[in-house]
């Protein structure tokens, strides 16, 4: 059952001063003697779960439901992207335009629109919660709102903008009704950190290009408000939908890997390597598009007007664009069958590519397309289609790690066979969690990552025989627990302990220890059911927790709150003796 949180504001640790569920009782005592009977020792028992008063304002609305489904009157904001991006390797500038609309689908009108400016965690005095390396941020030429240029404005009447830490708030000189659209017009440029920024930068070979761009903020039918917490580097992302054109400027002979499909392959690749990826879209077997003897201008791609050349790229319906590139990529494709995507009763392909350096070999570079091409399969015989025209894996700079972006992921680091396979399997499981089921990041890191790290581990054991991620996860959750370092995971993500293990453990194994334990809970049928009927509830909308334990407990027809709040809400150890 679901209890309202009694008046109190929303709370990133939920307490339980309101809960009314089931009190301690104890056992009736057996006369022995005239003596009064002792009462036996009362023991600590779980709580409900408590709602948020956001949660349930929700519900009386008619958005969301206590069966775990959106509701009736469930509504999303979107956007419109159409940017611009020219980048010059020489001095890792990257300059850029763009035209943003912004749809008011609320039932409220807005004052304000707000937009993240994700490069200004590179400032000097930027606030963050892990080393970056200090660049400068973003500079701001031109801000135009439904194509009248306005300035500065910092405060609450005038027309205009203002800028403080990562965010940006543009004010309309009306206000936005209802159904009613704003577009806003902007020009930037900031400098691409080297490696060592979190999720991308440039190591002098190759650059990864990510949160390049004014990103609207998110404004969801549960908070009623914008979401405007600040990029501190450690937690991640809540991201709107929308769609994106966008053209990339870069030197000829630098291969371009974005988000979206190319449009404009004539102009940028050479016959050859057309020739080539017309192969790879019909055949399974790994075609080596771009091998090292084919690298260049005139080779891998077309000649360029001043020697460079724009590439083109359109995505419908995702929440972010990403890009890569360099001049020392080889390039692999081949294809995946990705299920019946559309509905039309026949299965459906995806593109598979990787983006590598000749060097990578040593780390297992040259099996990164049949790496790709085994995951989306697995994932999608196991969770439900994938839904997006290709699925592309890069080799990027050593702090990108494994990032996950729709269609894209970015890879660094020293790898051996296992290690690539597994963090492509666990960044390309992020194409279903959170790319297509949109959930909070930032204040619910779990509910992404988590859940990843059990797809990965249902990948791996598939891929490698008789090996078990999960019992890794279920070793490294209970030597931290252990050590008394845990901490509960329904925590926003910027606050976790710095410096300590607790968010990678609550975020990663412990949620995908939760999984597994609900499996054995429920049984693997069962499971799986309500694992995916949650998932498919939610494509391309943005879930909170109550929407997952609401689904589990609809399909699974358990009140199971005794487990959600054991696991999410507390750290709660076992103490017990034999007397």
């Amino acid at each position: 059952m679901r209890i309202s949180d009694c008046g109190m504001g929303v709370a990133l640790i939920v307490v339980v001063a309101c809960a009314r569920g089931p009190q301690p009782t104890s056992q009736p005592a057996v006369a022995t003697s005239t003596a009064p009977a002792a009462a036996a020792p009362s023991r600590p028992r779980p709580y409900s779960v408590l709602e948020t008063r956001d949660f349930a304002r929700a519900l009386e609305r008619g958005t969301r439901t206590r069966t775990g489904r959106p509701g009736p009157s469930y509504w999303q904001q979107y956007a419109t992207y159409r940017l611009e991006a020219a980048y010059d390797p020489a001095t890792k500038r990257l300059t850029g335009r763009g035209t943003m609309r912004y749809t008011n689908r609320s039932p409220d009108t807005l004052g304000n629109v707000f937009l993240h400016l994700y490069a200004n965690l590179f400032p000097p005095d930027a606030m963050r919660n892990e080393p970056v390396p200090v660049t400068g941020g973003v500079e701001l030429r031109r801000i135009a709102i439904d194509g009248r240029p306005v300035g500065e404005a910092p405060n609450d009447t005038a027309a205009g903008y203002e800028v403080f830490s990562t965010i940006l708030r543009v004010r309309p000189p009306a206000r936005i009704l209802p159904g009613a659209t704003v577009q806003v017009d902007a020009e930037w440029q900031y400098t691409v950190p080297p490696d060592g920024a979190p999720r991308g930068g440039d190591d002098g070979e190759v650059a990864y290009i990510a949160y390049w761009y004014p990103q609207f903020a998110v404004y969801d039918d549960v908070a009623r408000r914008w979401q405007t917490d600040r990029y501190m580097g450690t937690a991640e992302f809540y991201m709107g939908y929308g769609d994106y054109d966008v053209s990339i400027t870069v030197p000829e002979g630098w291969l371009v890997a974005a988000t979206g499909e190319l449009t404009n392959a004539a102009e940028v690749l050479s016959a050859q390597t057309r020739a080539r990826l017309d192969t790879a879209r019909r055949s399974r077997d790994i075609t080596h598009v771009v091998a090292e003897a084919d690298r260049g201008a005139g080779k891998a791609t077309a000649r360029g007007r001043d020697g460079k050349l724009t590439w083109r790229f359109r995505a419908t319906n995702v929440r972010d664009f990403a890009f890569g590139t360099s001049d020392k990529y080889l390039w692999d494709a081949t294809v995946a069958v990705a299920g019946d995507a559309t509905g039309d009763g026949r299965a459906d392909t995806a593109a598979i590519h990787t983006f590598w350096r000749p060097q990578r070999r040593a780390w297992a570079w040259d099996q990164s397309a049949r790496y790709a091409q085994h995951s989306i399969e697995f994932l999608s015989r196991y969770l439900w289609p994938y839904p997006y025209p290709h699925m592309t894996a890069v080799d990027g700079v050593v702090s990108c790690s494994g990032m996950e972006y729709p269609m894209m992921t970015c890879i660094g680091g020293r790898r051996d066979t296992l290690a690539l396979y597994s963090v492509t399997v666990h960044e390309i499981a992020h194409m279903w969690f959170p790319m297509q089921v949109g959930s909070d990041e930032k204040r619910f890191s779990w509910q992404d990552e988590g859940l990843t790290r059990f797809n990965q581990a249902q990948g791996m054991q598939e891929f490698f025989p008789g090996y078990d991620r999960e019992s890794l996860s279920r070793t490294n959750y209970l030597n931290f627990a252990r050590s008394g370092g845990e901490v509960e995971l329904m925590r926003h993500g910027d606050l976790y302990p710095i410096g300590s293990a607790a968010f990678g453990i609550a975020s990663y194994d412990k949620m995908a220890i939760n999984l597994r334990s609900l499996r054995a809970l429920l049984g693997d049928d069962l499971f799986l059911r309500a694992y995916r009927e949650y998932g498919r509830r939610w494509i391309n909308k943005h879930p909170t927790p109550y929407d997952f334990w609401n689904t589990v407990e609809d399909v699974a027809g358990r009140d199971l709150d005794s487990f959600w709040t054991t696991w999410w809400f507390d750290t709660w150890t076992v103490d017990q003796a034999v007397g």
